[in-house]
């Protein structure tokens, strides 16, 4: 928590152009409704007084073939609240599909962030299943609630292209659906919270999820900048701006305004309006379509998605013979957006959303504010905001001669038109402001982060990782274990050593075995966990698993192979499945029958087989993938924490705990130690404990007085028996 009790909260949206100025909204399918809400959302949310620091993540982005602010690493939105950009995967733009191996490298480089800035948020919060996925994985590493909305859902998508007739093979080449849907199943399942936009989307799109908890969800419409929309005024000049724009296009610029705005996106269903529209003789001599999507330069040059769209757009024009009756402006700015709902209701016109789904609908607001009576479709944001604003009547997007039924109707009825527009403008001022937007979402927030709060965590600050300049590493077995009263005396001082110290378990259990094992002694989980002898990382409570340990080490890893060579040596005897795992193969050792270890890494090499080696307590053999060990996850965890080797300091007892202990690390040797650790006495970094079990470890610390200033001892004085 920050100043009095202010908060801090991170918003992360992965894909697509954002910025704060001159939005690209609709340059293509990444750029829309979500780019603007998050942006906004980060401007409410600062200037309420609960909230001292806002920042929104998103990729930097260096292309030549976009604009370099894109690349600036952080743009100021408001006092207090930024974009904040950080990289993921490679320079150049990538559509959100691409985006998906880049996302766990993404996390990494966001926790350095929040370690530079030494101080980790309050709360997390994900848009679009993208930044779900990452926000959850940055929750259960931080120990800290997550907030998850997903503006879109993936089961729905899929449902609506299946229905459409798309092949399921080319759902999932092109838009990546299965590891989408196991995001955002993912997300629902960490997430404390979700936010919604409409009572629909609960109901019906989250409902359909494995992890579907409407208990964890609340509706909060999307808030809209109404300053900036208003009806338009008597003197209001009509041929200014982006009237210059579609003027071109149309006979009879006097007609009432059909206007869509949209990006040129499939979803957005613009071809079907076309198609209502040409097959409506009467609407079509009534009205004059003006189709504003996006913005081009060159058919040609736009993603092939965008470019399907405005391909078929243009040949239903023709096909039609629309010409003079429909307007499809190349070039518009955020600041024209205001102008065209104006020009729109000057008309006595109408604003049609024909989307197959809408989740959001911030464009039905903006219009509604404007004065503009709406037509839109039966889905999501819609049904909620007609049912606010009495503005408007809702479409099947599938049915093209209802749709040019509802346009046409909505404009032959001058009176409705005129109670739709004032009760439009009444009900977007009462219900989507974003000042209100923000008040419901902190009253929720602040529920979530207070049952965070409470629940707390036994060694204090949640987020040590985030803060601590140090940490204590320690093996279980013979080292942690053992002697109660000591433990007990330990876990005393790590708790109360302040945010400035982690705590980390380095053990040859598995991640079963380890939970186990601090069941029966009664050790709350720390913030690292290394387990199966170095193969594996996980992180905090919720066991973050880190992935990116686990691409370094399966470099000439080949598990099978190492198994039926293994089969021929000596005094081996492989354990069961309990002590097996990805990167480790197990075995129990009859010490009177097994060749020499360094025999067997001899065989292994001949063998053309490539592993780990570990011996230890001798009864154990563990084979590890080459670049795995106790001693390689810790330097591997210390480099992408930040915290320097020197400032870890770890205690073992036995020969598996070797490569941890050795190094520049700050190492015990507890009293009850193996006879095969006896060749590191006389190391300057090595502690020789006399006490036992966790009595040692406390030694250790305070030999090195590593809660405090730390000392570093020198080459003479280690000799101590």
């Amino acid at each position: 928590m920050g100043t009095h009790g202010r908060r801090y909260i991170m918003l992360i949206s992965a894909h697509g152009l954002v910025r704060g100025t001159q939005m690209e909204l609709g340059r293509d399918a990444d750029t829309g409704g979500q780019i603007k809400y998050v942006v906004e959302l980060a401007r409410a949310l600062i200037e309420h007084p609960e909230v001292e620091k806002v920042d929104l993540i998103t990729r930097l982005i260096d292309d030549s073939k976009i604009d370099d602010s894109y690349a600036a690493p952080v743009e100021e939105l408001a006092p207090g609240a930024n974009i904040v950009r950080i990289r993921c995967g490679p320079n150049r733009y990538l559509a959100k599909e691409s985006l998906w191996p880049h996302l766990d490298g993404f996390v990494d480089n966001i926790l350095e962030y929040l370690r530079s800035q030494g101080r980790a948020p309050d709360l997390i919060h994900g848009h679009y299943a993208d930044a779900g996925h990452m926000g959850a994985r940055l929750a259960g590493v931080l120990n800290i609630p997550m907030v998850f909305t997903g503006h879109s859902l993936g089961r729905v998508k899929r449902q609506r292209l299946l229905d459409q007739g798309t092949p399921p093979e080319t759902v999932e080449r092109r838009y990546r659906i299965t590891r989408r849907i196991e995001a955002e199943e993912t997300a629902l399942d960490n997430a404390a919270l979700v936010i919604a936009s409409t009572h629909q989307e609960v109901e019906e799109q989250y409902a359909i999820y494995d992890h579907y908890q409407p208990q964890r969800m609340v509706v909060i419409p999307p808030g809209v900048d109404l300053s900036r929309y208003s009806p338009p005024g008597r003197s209001w000049p009509t041929r200014s701006g982006i009237f210059q724009e579609i003027r071109p296009f149309l006979a009879d610029w006097g007609k009432p305004m059909i206007l869509a705005l949209s990006r040129p996106d499939p979803r957005k269903n613009i071809t079907t309006l076309i198609q209502a529209y040409g097959e409506h003789p009467e609407l079509r001599k009534l009205a004059n379509l003006v189709v504003v999507a996006g913005t081009r330069d060159d058919i040609r040059a736009m993603d092939k998605g965008t470019r399907r769209v405005m391909v078929e757009l243009l040949y239903l024009i023709d096909r039609h013979n629309l010409y003079g009756s429909v307007a499809y402006p190349k070039h518009h700015n955020p600041d024209d957006i205001p102008d065209l709902y104006r020009l729109a209701a000057k008309t006595k016109g109408v604003f049609v959303n024909p989307a197959l789904t809408e989740p959001f609908g911030l464009t039905l607001i903006e219009a509604a504010a404007s004065g503009l009576p709406i037509v839109a479709t039966e889905d999501g944001g819609p049904r909620d905001i007609t049912g606010l604003c009495k503005n408007g009547v809702l479409i099947d997007p599938l049915d093209p001669a209802a749709m040019g039924a509802a346009l046409y109707d909505a404009l032959t009825d001058g009176p409705r038109w005129k109670r739709w527009s004032r009760s439009g403008i009444r009900g977007a001022q009462k219900h989507f402001s974003w000042s209100s937007h923000a008040n419901k979402y902190l009253r929720a927030a602040r529920m979530v982060i207070h049952q965070s709060e409470k629940r707390g965590f036994f060694y204090g600050p949640q987020t040590r990782l985030i803060t601590a300049d140090r940490i204590l590493v320690t093996d279980i077995d013979n080292t942690l274990t053992g002697d109660p009263e000591s433990l007990r005396e330990l876990l005393r001082r790590i708790r109360e050593a302040g945010e400035k110290v982690a705590f980390g378990i380095a053990t040859g259990r598995s991640i079963d075995l380890t939970l186990e094992v601090l069941k029966k002694w009664k050790i709350p989980t720390p913030q690292l966990l290394i387990t199966s002898v170095g193969s594996k990382i996980h992180y905090g409570p919720h066991l973050v698993l880190d992935e990116g340990w686990q691409r370094d080490i399966d470099y000439r890893w080949r598990p099978d192979l190492l198994k039926k060579a293994m089969g021929e040596i000596p005094g081996l005897k492989p354990q069961g499945p309990e002590g097996q795992a990805d990167y480790k193969i197990s075995f129990d050792v009859d010490p009177r029958k097994i060749p020499d270890i360094r025999e067997i890494v001899r065989f292994l090499r001949r063998s053309r087989l490539q592993a780990n080696v570990v011996y230890s307590h001798q009864a154990y053999l563990d084979l590890l993938p080459i670049r795995a060990s106790k001693g390689s996850a810790l330097r591997y965890f210390a480099t992408k924490w930040g915290i320097p080797v020197e400032r870890c300091m770890v205690a073992g007892d036995s020969g598996n705990d070797e490569g941890m202990l050795t190094g520049n690390t700050l190492a015990v040797v507890v009293g009850n130690y193996d006879t095969e650790l006896e060749k590191l006495r006389g190391e300057p970094h090595i502690y020789f404990a006399d006490g036992h079990h966790a009595q040692g470890i406390i030694e250790g610390l305070e030999h090195y007085d590593f809660f405090g200033e730390i000392r570093y001892p020198t080459l003479e004085e280690a000799t101590h028996e």
